[in-house]
C-alpha cells in the first residue's frame, strides 16, 4: 500500500495545507467538499497542487512534519517546481 504526502490550496494559492493519507484520490475529494478540516473549509483549500508517495506510513507522516516545519517560501518553490501553474492535480486524467 503506498502513502502520500500532500499539499492542498485555494483558488488564489495564497493558503496552502500539508497533509498525509492513505488513499489520496478520496481525501482530496473530502478536502473539496470541505470535509477534509477545519482549515481547508475555513480557507476553501479545494487544489491537490503536490504529492509525494511514500512506503510507509511513517515515512509520509515524517515527510508532513517537515513540510509543515518549513517556510511558506519554499513550500512554494516545492509546489513551482513539479507543477509551475498550480493546477490541480486531482483534475487530470492521469490521476483519475
Amino acid at each position: 500500500m503506498a502513502f502520500y504526502t500532500y499539499i492542498m490550496a485555494c483558488r488564489s494559492n495564497t493558503a496552502i495545507y500539508v497533509g498525509t493519507t492513505g488513499n489520496l484520490r478520496d481525501r482530496a475529494a473530502q478536502h473539496r467538499l470541505g470535509a477534509g478540516s477545519m482549515q481547508t473549509s475555513k480557507y476553501n483549500i479545494a487544489k491537490l497542487v503536490y504529492f509525494e508517495t511514500h512506503e510507509t506510513l511513517d515515512a509520509a507522516i515524517a515527510r508532513e512534519r517537515k513540510l509543515k516545519r518549513w517556510r511558506r517560501e519554499w513550500k512554494d518553490k516545492l509546489i513551482e517546481h513539479a507543477n509551475p501553474s498550480w493546477s490541480d492535480l486531482s483534475m487530470e486524467a492521469s490521476f483519475l
